[in-house]
């Protein structure tokens, strides 16, 4: 199936690595380690190497599922949507038109719970929902080698483990899996033939029931310590008069004649750190979207955000300078090419790239956050040209150089490696420590629900 013999290249080095016919092999690498030029090798379009030998399937019976692929699609349907020329609202490409018609009857559909998702639009999908239908469309094609760059993320705990049983079946099927992962306790126990990439350089390591292998990757993945300031801030949380940051009444969203949600209430007072959860599908991202503003049905719910009563005159721009927002929504609307320090900038002005000139203070504080996310070197480096758990690294960044009084977190460790995960989470210990801003946590990692979280809603 694969053999590849002394590949060298300015961006991959591979010595000897060898996958023989219906193998499963993880490749695993932090952010930056270069597991997307993986991707474009077997893609093709890693161009320019040399090798001994390089024996992989043809491009025409690979499939790769990633962030990035997802993020093309993404854009391809925005291109082609006609919204804004038509009386209704174009949904786009319908899920079950990623799929073969004579498949959609298939049990596997309802496996990966998206039977009822079929005649929804790619672009009202989730980000789990979307990667679980292009493996359904990889799977129904036929392909030889399925390539899947952190398939588990942002997936409920049921949904990780129908995908990890599809997955592991595929065998039978004549499919090769190769999965690419940041995170060491998302390697499937059916998974046992490891390789690890840093700095662009492939080594296979072993396999995962072996003591010597986990002894070597927990070296490869060891954490070191923070030596870097903590950044400025900007807010002082005891001006804020209010007794709710949120108060939603019987709260109802609903698309396509279909409810989201009905007759939610939430209440978050100042300091009231909130931990959201549930099964995908459920409505936590439509609800941080209720939130932010990002869905227009916020006009049409009793939702008083930050002091102003929805729809009574207020402005988008009063509520968002208060507050800090990350989320896969967000990520997948930066599509702005600019370079990483002007994206974090960006986070003081609310906007999608920059469109002013910065204060001096400004500037000091993100690259204060540039560093502390360990991104500084890459300050002047294209945004578009960082990988995937880069960019994530630095929208987390824009999300708090302005010490927001609301900081949104919708399943903000998506795409980050181990190292970068425990970072991340330990900035949220600290904010929550400097009682300055509000933290509300979208997230299905068990792991992730700190005790700092004094409420916890589950939809």
């Amino acid at each position: 199936m694969i053999n590849i013999q002394n590949f060298q290249h300015a961006k991959l080095n591979i010595k000897d690595w060898q996958i023989t016919n219906n193998q499963y092999w993880c490749v695993l690498g932090k952010n930056g380690s270069g597991k997307q030029y993986l991707d474009q090798l077997f893609t093709g379009e890693l161009t320019d190497a040399t090798a001994q030998t390089c024996q992989i399937p043809h491009v025409d019976r690979v499939a790769l599922v990633s962030f990035e692929q997802q993020q093309r699609i993404y854009e391809q349907e925005l291109k082609i949507d006609r919204t804004d020329y038509l009386d209704i609202n174009d949904i786009g490409t319908k899920a079950k038109d990623f799929l073969p018609s004579d498949k959609l009857s298939d049990p596997l559909i309802d496996d990966f719970g998206l039977a009822h998702r079929l005649e929804f639009g790619y672009r009202q999908l989730s980000t789990g929902e979307g990667r679980k239908l292009l493996i359904l469309q990889a799977i129904f094609n036929g392909v030889e080698l399925l390539v899947c760059d952190n398939p588990f993320d942002s997936l409920d705990n049921e949904s990780c483990q129908a995908l990890s049983e599809a997955l592991q079946g595929l065998s039978s099927q004549g499919i090769t899996v190769l999965l690419l992962l940041s995170n060491q306790l998302d390697i499937p126990s059916w998974c046992q033939n490891i390789a690890f990439i840093e700095r662009g350089q492939l080594n296979v390591i072993g396999t995962l029931n072996n003591e010597t292998t986990k002894q070597q990757l927990d070296t490869l993945l060891a954490s070191r310590p923070d030596n870097t300031q903590w950044p400025e801030s900007m807010n002082n949380l005891k001006s804020f008069q209010h007794p709710y940051l949120v108060k939603l009444n019987n709260g109802n969203v609903h698309f396509s004649g279909k409810n989201v949600f009905v007759d939610l209430n939430i209440s978050i007072k100042p300091l009231q750190h909130t931990l959201i959860t549930g099964r995908n599908g459920s409505g936590k991202s439509t609800l941080m979207q209720l939130i932010t503003g990002d869905c227009t049905q916020c006009y049409s719910n009793d939702l008083e955000i930050l002091g102003f009563k929805r729809g009574s005159g207020e402005s988008i721009w009063q509520l968002k300078e208060q507050m800090g927002i990350v989320s896969s929504e967000l990520h997948r609307q930066y599509r702005v090419n600019g370079e990483l320090l002007t994206v974090v900038l960006s986070g003081f002005y609310d906007s999608i790239g920059l469109y002013q000139q910065p204060e001096r203070k400004h500037v000091v504080i993100a690259k204060q956050w540039l560093e502390k996310v360990g991104l500084l070197a890459q300050q002047h480096c294209s945004f578009q040209s960082l990988s995937y758990g880069e960019q994530r690294l630095a929208l987390i960044a824009r999300a708090l150089v302005k010490s927001p009084l609301l900081l949104i977190l919708d399943e903000p460790t998506q795409g980050l490696d181990e190292l970068n995960r425990h970072r991340i989470l330990n900035f949220i210990e600290r904010l929550a420590e400097q009682k300055r801003s509000t933290i509300l946590l979208v997230s299905h990692r068990e792991d992730e629900f700190l005790s700092l979280f004094e409420q916890h809603i589950r939809l």
